[in-house]
């Protein structure tokens, strides 16, 4: 019986460390005006020579480039590497993408990568409704 209650406890015990090791990755932080100021400053620096100061793909350095740079007044949607998905843009922003000039940007705190994100995704247009 003591031998039952002592399995019991560790295996508790290791569930909650599992648990806690396996929980998912909060995610991004909740955007903000001043979280957007930050991106907005920091695309400017990083990201305008290629994706333009407009975030249309077409920066300067963007017009030299295959592929070309991420057209980001496109739906979210259509963005190659993101699909609709923030998480990607992120990703891509932290990673980079192989095989292509977009490079990955880890010298920038996750929280500068998340302004990143959300400012590109504030030059997307809204996805069209279907029927339309």
């Amino acid at each position: 019986m003591r031998m039952i209650l002592w399995l019991m406890i560790a295996g508790s015990f290791l569930f909650f460390i599992l648990g806690t090791a396996l929980a998912k990755d909060p995610g991004a932080p909740k955007k903000t005006p001043e979280l957007l100021t930050q991106g907005k400053k920091t695309f400017e620096q990083a990201c305008s020579p290629c994706h333009g100061s407009k975030g249309d793909g077409k920066g300067p350095a963007g017009a030299v480039l295959n592929p070309p740079p991420t057209n980001f007044t496109k739906p979210l949607k259509e963005w190659p590497s993101a699909k609709g998905d923030l998480n990607k843009v992120f990703e891509v922003i932290t990673k980079g993408i192989p095989n292509s000039s977009m490079i990955a940007w880890p010298q920038y705190s996750e929280q500068e990568r998340w302004a990143l994100a959300y400012t590109a995704a504030e030059f997307a247009a809204p996805t069209p409704k279907k029927g339309k």
